[in-house]
């Protein structure tokens, strides 16, 4: 029998798959210093980004055959050198992409209309500042006719401009492996929507946009966009991570919302998680979440799904 270790979980849908194909399925968390003694009895790993499988790991587990990530970057997982091992490594690039391009959407509309902070400010104050608040909160922005940037321009930055242009937006885009990109998709009660998108250097998406969202791989720790790229970007643009923390350099973000460079922020992932900077955590002009980007029912049961049925078809050739 097939023994499969679901360190970060896996959904119901991929679980009861799995089970069904014959499977046995261990989802119990294994702490990370304990993986390397409790792994090498496992045919097959799934993680999500909490677990991380380095050469030492992967070393200790000679009979390990498969690891699996349920996301779409695996950049802790060193794919390179399981693959030089014969290790199958998969990931689940189509599963979440609508659900991080709606998180997106969601964070730029809470800084547009001061949702974020009058979620906080109302329940501590209660009724007697109503109308101080009504009156801070009056001067919120509409994204229809605004640009917006997007850094990455693979399934989830494509997912983004869809939900964008059905917003009004205007789109522009960066991405040094994307020309082109043929936008397809359909609406219900109106039909098939065509759209095609060139790409654009990333200069000039950070001084053309009103919004910007990244959504690009890890850079092993170096920022995408430190203090000299934030410091050419529209003056009070907003703009989005949900990506990867540290593409953001985190000092520079928060120089330059508090001198009014840039107009907000939206965090879904930090340097340092789980314990983000609180400094980021309490700013008035940052909207955060706890790095849910993909963490949707819909989502979570296909990725579960799409985990399963590579498994399984990996196994059964």
């Amino acid at each position: 029998m097939i023994r499969i270790l679901a360190n970060d979980g896996i959904h119901a849908t991929g679980l009861n798959m799995l089970k069904d194909a014959g499977f046995q399925v261990d989802t119990d968390k294994v702490a990370q210093e304990d993986l390397a003694a409790v792994l090498p009895i496992y045919d097959a790993l799934i993680v999500r980004s909490a677990t991380k499988v380095r050469q030492d790991l992967i070393d200790g587990c000679p009979d390990l055959k498969a690891i699996a990530r349920g996301g779409v970057g695996m950049d802790n997982i060193d794919v390179v050198y399981a693959r030089e091992k014969g290790v199958h490594v998969f990931n689940t690039p189509a599963a979440s992409s609508r659900a991080v391009a709606e998180l997106t959407m969601g964070h730029m509309l809470a800084l547009s209309r001061f949702l974020h902070v009058a979620n906080r400010d109302m329940p501590a104050s209660g009724v007697t500042s109503f109308n101080d608040m009504k009156k801070s909160y009056s001067k919120g922005r509409e994204i229809e006719g605004r640009t917006l940037g997007i850094v990455g321009f693979g399934r989830i930055g494509q997912s983004l401009a869809q939900l964008a242009l059905g917003a009004g937006m205007q789109v522009i885009a960066s991405d040094p492996f994307v020309e082109t990109a043929d936008l397809s998709w359909t609406v219900s009660g109106f039909g098939e929507i065509n759209v095609t998108i060139q790409t654009i250097s990333l200069e000039r998406v950070l001084a053309e946009s009103d919004f910007l969202s990244v959504h690009v791989p890890s850079l092993g720790g170096k920022p995408l966009l430190g203090k000299e790229e934030l410091a050419t970007m529209k003056s009070g643009a907003i703009l989005v991570n949900s990506a990867r923390g540290g593409i953001i350099d985190e000092d520079a973000l928060l120089e330059a919302l508090d001198s009014g460079e840039i107009g907000g922020a939206g965090l879904d992932v930090f340097v340092g998680e789980p314990t983000p900077r609180p400094e980021l955590l309490c700013h008035p002009l940052i909207s955060v979440s706890p790095h849910i980007g993909a963490s949707t029912n819909e989502a979570q049961s296909r990725i579960g799904a799409e985990l399963a049925n590579g498994m399984i078809d990996f196994f059964r050739k």
